[in-house]
């Protein structure tokens, strides 16, 4: 979904030109204020932002920002701007958005896959130490061959993605 701030009269205008060029469900706000609650209650991929409440309402542009959560924020001259151009710029918004996600998500991912491999390398240290324990017990050492086993095939798979 994307939000567009505005209180130009061609609002809606721009709002059924962003629809129809990103299949993405548009709502138009009037104010930063109805933005701002728009915002809380909802979870756009973009907040398209006209510059012109910006400077004419600062305080409550610092409200509306503090509530864009995951909203990529687009900010034009709707004055100036035509609609080719807005909905270019949005276009290019929710393209930087989708790369700097997936970015994010292969981080994630790296992260996740090191911390597993080092966790699953202590599990598979410590159950080597424990077998290495003199007179263990036959149904404990079976347990932690297990364990060992389980591990070992979970770093396997690790590694395979």
């Amino acid at each position: 979904m994307i939000l567009l701030i505005t209180s130009s009269a061609n609002g809606s205008q721009c709002a059924e030109a962003l629809y129809g060029a990103t299949g993405q469900e548009t709502h138009w706000a009037k104010s930063l204020q109805e933005g701002a609650t728009r915002l809380r209650e909802q979870t756009y991929s973009a907040a398209v932002i006209d510059q012109f409440l910006l400077e004419t309402e600062p305080e409550e542009s610092d409200q509306m920002i503090e509530h864009l959560g995951t909203a990529f924020p687009v900010y034009v001259s709707l004055g100036i701007t035509g609609m080719e151009r807005l909905v270019r710029e949005v276009r290019s918004a929710l393209l930087r958005r989708k790369r700097e996600e997936s970015v994010a998500r292969r981080a994630i991912a790296e992260q996740m896959n090191s911390e597993m491999r080092e966790t699953l390398t202590a599990m598979m240290l410590s159950c080597e130490l424990a077998m290495a324990v003199p007179e263990v017990p036959v149904p404990a050492a079976e347990k932690i061959r297990t364990i060992d086993n389980l591990a070992r095939e979970l770093r396997l798979r690790l590694e395979v993605n």
